[in-house]
């Protein structure tokens, strides 16, 4: 339980003794597991691990096809080079082709480095981020 806990919480690395027979007596055999209870240990240790994911908001690939069902930002107005963009500027909608929304108050007071059309994706690409 302790090995599984720690991973939840972080650890990489478990330590733990083992024996290779069950009679064999010393100092570490009473904490010492059998080469049973070890591959167990592991076994449970890989999917905790698993089980934990990543930190972050990394998507899978697997999700690649659900974009279009995501929203994100893009310009809902033909703007010059050298706008600077306002919250008048942008809306969050699908398709998911530009970038997620969690960007609008990065991208807002940032101008424009190209021409965009009403309907593009919002891409850093077309915004100044000097």
């Amino acid at each position: 339980i302790a090995a599984l806990t720690a991973i939840g919480l972080g650890a990489v690395a478990i330590e733990k003794h083992f024996k290779l027979d069950e009679l064999e007596c010393g100092p570490d055999a009473s904490f010492s597991l059998t080469e049973d209870e070890l591959k167990n240990l592991v076994n449970e240790c890989n999917q905790a691990w698993t089980a934990k994911g990543q930190a972050g908001l990394n998507r899978a690939s697997s999700e690649k096809q659900n974009m279009v069902f995501r929203r994100s930002l893009y310009f809902v107005k033909n703007l010059s080079k050298g706008h600077v963009i306002t919250n008048s500027d942008i809306r969050r909608i699908r398709p998911g082709y530009g970038l997620p929304p969690k960007y609008l108050d990065t991208v807002l007071g940032m101008k424009l480095t190209t021409d965009v059309k009403f309907g593009e994706p919002v891409s850093f690409s077309v915004l100044d981020t000097n």
